[in-house]
């Protein structure tokens, strides 16, 4: 499996990112080389009829393709993915406002998709889950998810999206609980990167 690699800038400690000027602010992040594609893992034997296969193994081959483990694995973010725990979501966060601007940014720490009734989408709806992918909407409807680029999945098929429901419904649950969301101005207790394209002036 290729492995695409991205630069992104990691906090090691909240502590270290409340500098006091933001030229100090790189000072509290490093390099890593974020993990961008992993494999899917496997549908469970028997959670899914026959005439279903199809749908399941297209569903494992989307979530593949669209890269849903790079975000929604532990460690991945890093470069250091946790392949016991695939798409049960990450303890290391992703920045969604400026940290070079701002010392505590908003950070969204990515959800455990696997079918988990507690910590997991095991109790959404299809149609959550759908909503989810297709327009960034948490399970209860409130606002768009910090992150999930839906914007690039709008148009997704409704095969596609039924497709991608019936195969997550299918893979191991996993009991994994990820930190909850930092609003902007708040200490964030939990690591986070920050990722971009930057350009010079000269």
């Amino acid at each position: 499996m290729k492995r695409a690699q991205f630069l992104m800038l990691a906090a090691v400690s909240f502590a270290a990112c409340a500098a006091e000027t933001p030229s100090d602010l790189l000072e509290g992040y490093e390099e890593v080389d974020a993990t961008t594609i992993l494999d899917a893992p496997s549908a469970i034997p028997g959670t899914y009829s026959p005439q279903n296969r199809d749908l399941v193994a297209r569903g494992e081959y989307l979530v593949e393709l669209l890269g849903c483990g790079a975000c929604h694995t532990n460690g991945a973010l890093v470069g250091d993915p946790d392949f016991d725990r695939p798409l049960a979501g990450s303890a290391t966060g992703l920045a969604y406002t400026d940290p070079m601007g701002e010392k505590r940014p908003g950070v969204i720490y990515p959800s455990n998709i696997t079918p988990d009734d507690e910590t997991g989408v095991g109790a959404w709806t299809d149609e959550q889950i759908a909503n989810a992918i297709r327009a960034g909407i948490g399970r209860h409807g409130s606002r768009r998810i910090a992150w999930m680029p839906w914007q690039g999945y709008a148009i997704i098929s409704d095969d596609d999206v039924d497709a991608i429901v019936a195969y997550l419904r299918t893979i191991k649950p996993v009991k994994h609980q990820v930190p909850a969301e930092v609003e902007p101005g708040k200490r964030a207790k939990h690591p986070f990167v920050y990722f971009g394209v930057y350009r010079s002036k000269t």
